[in-house]
């Protein structure tokens, strides 16, 4: 039996040890779906058997300090609505047709909770049009700012409008359903562990990333992960980026960028991508030392349409490695990678020249992996 464990132990530290150097077995998601949505987050509505309901007034903040269903309603400016609840309490708020326009503080602002639902029954927008005043040593810089897990879902329709980021949270955000229509000066959805999105509708125009996902201390976390909706992301800097995995399994997804999807470890599995993008359109960077920079795409519909200059459509500082899927590129640099490509299968496209091979444009004039010519 020591022996049997001792061998156990040896193969999980093996594993480990892979999966710290971002050796992923070909095709293998990164994530499971399952494990990332409970039922709770997946259900558009809200059981108001015992809610509690809130109509809006102008200069009167809201305090929530239990768990429970709270719906808000009405028209006010100068409102923030406070979650102070226990740190296992978890909150459903549900949007009624609720307007909030602030000057210098969210609209919602989660300080403390287990968990927190923001879920849209009626038509709602939410605005903060000054700069962000500080809380203490911590400044809130979102219209919902939240210190604990959010989840967003509904059925209908939130509108928001900011002088700095859009959505901020400080530990996992996920979004489920509605539709949610942003517009910031800087990020339009921004969290520290990680962005999970199973549907929903997005319309996201951001000053600098569409989606950012970023943990300071923790470089395993700061992932994006989509599975479906539709994304229609416009942005000023980086359309999706995340420090350390981005993987999409499905949805409908449209960025316009600077640089389309920006992460260390970037799978594409399925959906429809399109980008189009000044500087590169998909790039993997060592931005977490717990992955090597790699392109892995398994299936899905990919376009790309790159502008001129120095731009690459699928540029990795490490590995790219194409299982499957059809890749379609319009630009005069196609592929740019620092380590290996592996070509297992799927369809790639460049300027309408069907390849059989993944080329390399090499910054100072190599081509295209051996073969001649400029990709």
């Amino acid at each position: 039996m020591k022996r049997l464990t001792k061998t156990l132990a040896l193969i999980l530290a093996a594993a480990v040890a892979l999966m710290s150097a971002g050796a992923l077995a070909a095709g293998s998601p990164v994530y499971d779906a399952d494990r990332l949505f409970t039922g709770r987050d997946m259900e558009q509505t809200a059981d108001l058997t015992d809610a509690v309901s809130y109509t809006v007034s102008d200069g009167q903040d809201i305090h929530i300090t239990s768990g429970g269903v709270y719906v808000l309603t009405g028209a006010a400016s100068d409102v923030t609505v406070y979650v102070e609840a226990g740190e296992d309490d978890k909150v459903q708020l549900v949007l009624d047709g609720l307007i909030l326009s602030n000057s210098d503080a969210p609209a919602i602002y989660v300080k403390e909770a287990g968990k927190v639902f923001v879920t849209v029954s009626g038509d709602s927008a939410l605005s903060v049009s000054g700069s962000f005043a500080a809380d203490g040593s911590a400044k809130p810089d979102g219209v919902i700012f939240s210190r604990s897990d959010l989840t967003l879902n509904g059925t209908a329709a939130l509108t928001i409008s900011s002088s700095d980021n859009g959505i901020v949270c400080k530990d996992d955000l996920k979004i489920t359903g509605g539709v949610i229509q942003i517009t910031a000066a800087s990020k339009a959805v921004e969290a520290n562990d990680s962005i999970r999105i199973a549907d929903g509708t997005l319309i996201l125009s951001a000053g600098t990333d569409g989606l950012h996902a970023e943990n300071d201390s923790d470089d395993t976390l700061g992932y994006i992960y989509i599975g479906g909706g539709s994304l229609t992301i416009t942005a000023g800097d980086d359309g999706i980026h995340a420090v350390s995995v981005v993987q999409i399994d499905g949805g409908e997804i449209a960025v316009k960028a600077g640089e389309g999807i920006e992460g260390t470890y970037i799978q594409l599995n399925g959906g429809s991508v399109s980008i189009q993008a000044s500087d590169d359109g998909v790039n993997a960077g060592k931005k977490s030392g717990a992955y090597t920079p790699t392109i892995e795409i398994n299936g899905g519909e990919i376009t790309v349409v790159m502008g001129a200059g120095d731009t690459d459509a699928i540029d990795s500082n490490g590995n790219i490695v194409v299982n499957g899927g059809t890749i379609n590129v319009t630009g005069s640099s196609s592929f740019d990678y620092d380590g290996t490509a592996q070509y297992n299968g799927g369809v790639i496209i460049v300027n309408g020249q069907q390849l059989d091979y993944i080329p390399n444009q090499m910054m100072g004039g190599a081509g295209m992996g051996g073969r001649g010519g400029w990709w």
